[in-house]
């Protein structure tokens, strides 16, 4: 309870103030830096191709209704399909076959309202296990009209992002973004 309501005062006092866009990613970015070191982890650090991969995917939502969220959530398999996945990743140069840690989070909320979408992201199952693990230390952020996007990295060679070779998995239209556990699964299937 305390940390949602460091959460709340946190997300009025940093996101409370109208916003563009770029101000909006940072001060979202403020307010969950602010709750990961109220749970004693690491600050997510910004990373230039998840971020261009969150704009891509959030660009790619903004036609979808809000209601629609809870397809693109991830699942117990590690499994989330975005449209045309693989044209985003190359557009942001991005090796889809070596990268299998990371996570992308959509929230979509009505005007972007601060204070409702920090809670998305801190407080919404299946959104807080992620954000609460210190295996994540890096962000892109996307958002368009009513959907923010956030893809989350690691500082492993298969979820940094940072060199030419990282990649994500999946070489299908559909978005297969997995965790090392559903590697092997997925390959299989791929192979199929």
């Amino acid at each position: 309870m305390a940390s949602f309501l460091l959460a709340s005062v946190l997300a009025f006092l940093l996101l409370s103030a109208p916003a563009h866009c770029k101000d909006e990613k940072d001060s979202v970015l403020k307010g969950l830096n602010s709750y990961r070191q109220s749970q004693n982890l690491p600050v997510l650090a910004k990373v230039d191709r998840a971020s261009c991969l969150a704009n891509e995917i959030a660009d790619e939502l903004e036609d979808v209704p809000c209601e629609n969220v809870r397809q693109y959530y991830p699942t117990a398999s590690g499994i989330q399909k975005f449209p045309n996945f693989e044209k985003h990743v190359d557009k942001c140069g991005i090796n889809i076959n070596s990268t299998s840690d990371g996570v992308i989070l959509p929230a979509c909320v009505a005007k972007l309202e601060p204070t409702v979408l920090l809670s998305n992201f801190t407080h919404n199952n299946p959104y807080a296990s992620y954000l609460n693990n210190s295996l994540y230390t890096g962000v892109g952020l996307g958002s368009e009209d009513d959907w923010m996007v956030l893809v989350l990295t690691t500082n492993t060679p298969t979820g940094s992002f940072s060199s030419a070779s990282a990649s994500l998995l999946s070489s299908s239209p559909a978005f297969l973004f997995a965790f090392i556990p559903t590697l092997l699964p997925l390959l299989m299937m791929h192979a199929r």
